[in-house]
């Protein structure tokens, strides 16, 4: 039975545990957006506080919700931000997964720990509302913010893979740069702000986007797809 056949290079679960090196904690991150500051100081923490670890980026790169960054753009974003971090982070390593998110929350932050497991991992992130999605009724978050981390951490042991479980990161200036929103919040800290909503206007309408929130290839690449970029 011949594989399907991607617009991107897609490396099965043996050939990715080959690359990563023997004896080493591997800490696998989902996701299915383009990587800003916030997600990547996330990931930098994560790899520091698993030591002598492996940092796998593995997004998943299928269809997604609508309003999302195309599966072939963001691969293009990622490939930029590898080339751009890989001398000062040579634990970061990338590949990508052929598949698309369910937003099924809880139950789906399980399937992706287990899908990691095949590719190598020891540990997986799971943020704030992981695979969350919105009532269809009034509009609020289905699921608890942290509704996920908690049925992964309940099923850890089980499945042999480790939860690295981090709150989000916030901008509180120049001076510190990221910080996890509750140390921010303990020290009364002003956070900066830019939405996705701001954000994706800001994209359309060519406007700064400031250095703080997102890297500048990333940008640059999504103001060239322009609308194309949005499913």
């Amino acid at each position: 039975l011949a594989s399907p056949k991607f617009k991107y290079i897609v490396q099965t679960p043996s050939e990715v545990r080959a690359t990563l090196p023997a004896g080493k904690d591997v800490v696998a991150f989902q996701n299915r957006n383009p990587i800003h500051r916030a997600h990547f100081e996330l990931l930098i923490c994560a790899q520091r506080d698993v030591k002598d670890s492996i940092l796998l980026v593995h997004p998943t790169c299928g269809p997604t919700q609508p309003g999302d960054i195309d599966g072939l753009v963001r691969i293009d974003t990622y490939e930029a931000l590898r080339k751009e971090t890989e001398a000062q982070y040579p634990m970061f390593r990338w590949a990508y997964l052929p598949y698309s998110m369910k937003m099924a929350g809880p139950r789906e932050a399980i399937q992706h720990m287990i899908i990691r497991k095949n590719f190598g991992a020891t540990h997986f992130i799971i943020g704030r509302d992981m695979a969350g999605t919105k009532s269809t009724i009034t509009g609020d978050d289905f699921y608890g913010a942290y509704d996920a981390q908690e049925m992964g951490k309940k099923h850890s042991a089980e499945l042999g893979v480790a939860v690295a479980h981090y709150e989000n990161m916030v901008y509180v200036g120049e001076e510190e740069g990221y910080v996890a929103e509750s140390v921010a919040k303990k020290a009364g800290k002003k956070v900066v702000k830019l939405s996705g909503t701001e954000f994706r206007r800001r994209l359309r309408a060519g406007e700064d986007i400031p250095n703080w929130f997102a890297f500048k290839s990333v940008v640059d690449i999504l103001r060239k797809a322009g609308d194309s970029a949005f499913c």
